[in-house]
């Protein structure tokens, strides 16, 4: 049986998103919208399977974008989704980890 998943983001979410998002735009208009959807359908694959991807740090998963270099992490709590972050590949998982903790659910 398939328990549904509500998803939620946490508020700094959108202000991750908003920068990749301008960055992208600068570089090619269009781009950002294609990393805007390729980010959203991900979403999607998640609700539908959250345990399928990796927990890598304390009780975060992290999915990889198809395409471009970022990856989202994410905590699950009974049937909720909770978007944490949203990072650049290259950025240092010291970091990465220190952002992560100071965001609270």
């Amino acid at each position: 049986m398939n328990k549904h998943h509500i998803l939620r983001f946490h508020p700094d979410v959108e202000g991750d998103l908003l920068k990749i998002y301008s960055w992208y735009e600068e570089k090619l208009v269009g781009l950002g919208d294609d990393f805007l959807q390729i980010f959203y359908s991900s979403t999607k694959l998640i609700m539908e399977n959250p345990l399928q991807y990796s927990k890598i740090y304390k009780n975060y998963h992290r999915y990889l974008l198809r395409k471009f270099p970022y990856a989202f992490y994410y905590i699950i709590k009974d049937n909720l989704i909770i978007v944490m972050g949203v990072f650049h590949h290259a950025r240092d998982p010291r970091m990465i980890k220190s952002t992560l903790g100071n965001r609270t659910d």
